[in-house]
Formats: C-alpha cells, sequence, structure tokens
C-alpha cells in the first residue's frame, strides 16, 4: 500500500529528483513560468509554495538561511524571492501558484502543463 507518501518519485533516485526539482523551482522564481510535464509540474508547485511560505516572513537572517538551505544553487535566485515575489503574497493564506494543463505532447503523448504565479 502507498499511504500517506506525498511525492511523486519521477522514475529517478532520490538524489537526481533533489537536484532537478531545484532547479526547476529556480527556474520558476528567476522566469515565472515554467512549461514541463504535469507531474514534474505538481512537484515543482508543492515545492515553491513552500519556499515562498517560508519568504513571506521577510528579509532577515533566518528566513536567507531556511530558503539557501532548499535552493543552494543560486542566491540571486533566493533574492528574487524574498524581495519581489514573497511580498506579492504575504495577506494570501496560500494558493500562490496556478496549474495550466496544455494537451499532450506528441513524440510521448505526455501530458503537459504550464506553472504560474496566481
Amino acid at each position: 500500500m502507498n499511504h500517506q507518501i506525498g511525492r511523486k518519485k519521477l522514475n529517478l533516485k532520490p538524489a537526481h529528483r533533489r537536484a532537478l526539482l531545484r532547479n526547476q523551482v529556480i527556474h520558476f522564481i528567476n522566469y515565472g513560468v515554467l512549461q514541463t510535464t504535469k507531474a514534474k509540474a505538481k512537484e515543482v508547485q508543492k515545492m515553491a509554495e513552500k519556499i515562498v511560505t517560508i519568504a513571506r516572513v521577510g528579509n532577515d537572517f533566518n528566513t536567507i538561511r531556511r530558503v539557501k538551505q532548499l535552493l543552494p544553487y543560486d542566491f540571486s535566485a533566493v533574492t528574487k524571492l524574498i524581495k519581489e515575489v514573497a511580498p506579492r503574497y504575504v495577506g494570501r493564506p496560500g494558493g500562490y501558484t496556478r496549474l495550466v494543463p496544455l494537451g499532450t505532447r506528441e513524440s510521448d503523448t505526455a501530458k503537459i502543463a504550464r506553472l504560474e504565479w496566481v
């Protein structure tokens, strides 16, 4: 049984999956939109929502430390998140992103979706 697992494996080993999700969240923060398969987009959405919830507190040492722990590759994305993205959602209790289905990819019929900020 698969009760209370909460994450999709995406057919990747844990370290590769963690790196993939971190890189896609960084891309999502930098460009404001991410187009990928629906399963990956849902996982990126979970991670992005949690990171924005942490970053809403403000620009203090502990917030920067906690976000850098989750996104260690790109400090410019961390500063953009804390200074530009998170202040837009201070009054919002959740649901910072939107998942828009785009149909299927022709080559392998994978479901494609676009993730964007609300």
